[in-house]
């Protein structure tokens, strides 16, 4: 298992997760018995938004034998009334559910206190200023237990205003192609209606600045819904009309800015290793690129780097991708942020070793014009 800094939490966290809300389909005892098993193979990440007392009494008989040894990410208005799941911003029944979840989970911190579920901007207004729920989650913080604030969202406006605000330190975001291709809705059901128009070509534009933000706030990403809730293992139900795999998906989620680990859901342990598969899959495997390019709907060809590595071997050692990216987050800024120039410097190559072949761009499935893209890298960061 690989893992990847969270961000400014600075928590090693491992770049496949575990996202709990399949655990009360299944008996206790082999709920526990799957999650000590995803332990064993290196998950040490947890989303718990889950209220209903099965899933967190679960949880908790999993981890209390290494409880430092996982991160959960535990929600602040995720609550159960009158026996089911109810969103709500009630500072009182927020600190039921909330101690309830301490409880079950049998600890007193959670590692990742998430603002749930913040999708419209109304609800964005309430949850950020002065209010009875900012008070509680910020008396949570001050008494430890809860050990940093996140927030949880599919809009990408609000991830955007979330991570600009200095409030959060991460943000769980839904991050795969199919949801990718939409721009921001306070709806979460327009992305699993398949409500997609016919010209949608590429990242939204508002998605790729959203995710470019988080990296440069240093406000890190722990993904949701990577396989868009099993849409893109599927081509009649995906919007591209291919299948994707786990490890593709896996892949794709992991290349974009920001983020550090993708929570899949899991009923058994063969899902498990289909997606721990991802930490010894060959670059072929993880190869989503050629695939998205080349399906018959909704490709992503539109000259946009999506950091995918298709662009290697460079005969000058060039590492591409992540030049294109620090050129991206860089070209956000009025002037080069020291940090991202230092960052750009300390690479072994450099873009003004282009020798301007262009081999890169034959292998690109997205029409990425690289040589053009570096020479403007070289007069933006300029030479050692």
């Amino acid at each position: 298992m690989h893992y990847r800094r969270l961000g400014k939490t600075n928590l090693q966290v491992s770049e496949v997760g575990f996202g709990g809300e399949w655990l009360e389909r299944h008996e206790v005892s082999e709920s526990v018995a799957l999650l000590k098993y995803a332990h064993s193979r290196g998950i040490n990440i947890i989303d718990c938004w889950m209220p209903d007392p099965k899933s967190r009494d679960i949880i908790g008989q999993a981890i209390a034998e290494d409880r430092a040894g996982w991160y959960v990410q535990g929600h602040v208005g995720s609550t159960y009334q009158n026996g089911q799941y109810t969103r709500t911003r009630d500072a009182a029944q927020c600190r039921i559910a909330f101690e309830d979840l301490l409880a079950r989970l049998k600890t007193d911190y959670v590692d990742l206190g998430m603002i749930h579920y913040v999708d419209a901007e109304s609800d964005w207004e309430t949850v950020s200023r002065p209010g009875p729920y900012r008070d509680y989650v910020m008396e949570l913080k001050a008494q430890g237990k809860i050990r940093h604030i996140g927030l949880s969202t599919h809009n990408p406006a609000i991830a955007r205003k979330a991570a600009e605000s200095g409030l959060v330190e991460m943000i769980l975001f839904s991050v795969n192609p199919a949801f990718d291709l939409m721009p921001p809705t306070e709806d979460i059901d327009d992305y699993f209606e398949g409500r997609y128009a016919e010209d949608l070509n590429g990242v939204d534009p508002v998605r790729a600045e959203m995710y470019r933000i988080c990296e440069q706030q240093d406000v890190g990403i722990t993904c949701m819904k990577p396989y868009a809730g099993g849409r893109l293992f599927d081509a009649k139900r995906s919007p591209f009309g291919v299948t994707l795999t786990p490890v593709q998906c896996i892949h794709y989620a992991l290349n974009k800015p920001g983020v550090a680990s993708v929570l899949c859901g899991y009923d058994t342990p063969e899902q498990v290793d289909a997606a721990l598969a991802y930490e010894t899959a060959a670059d072929s495997e993880k190869d989503y690129a050629s695939v998205l390019a080349n399906a018959p709907k909704h490709t992503f060809a539109g000259g946009e780097c999506t950091y995918c590595g298709h662009c290697k071997p460079c005969p000058a050692d060039i590492d591409i991708a992540m030049t294109n990216k620090l050129y991206d987050l860089a070209v956000m800024q009025p002037e080069v942020p020291e940090s991202l120039r230092q960052h750009y410097l300390s690479l072994e190559h450099h873009a003004d070793e282009c020798i301007g072949c262009r081999g890169c761009e034959s292998r690109c499935p997205f029409g990425v014009k690289v040589a053009d893209r570096m020479k403007k890298t070289a007069e933006l960061f300029g030479g050692k």
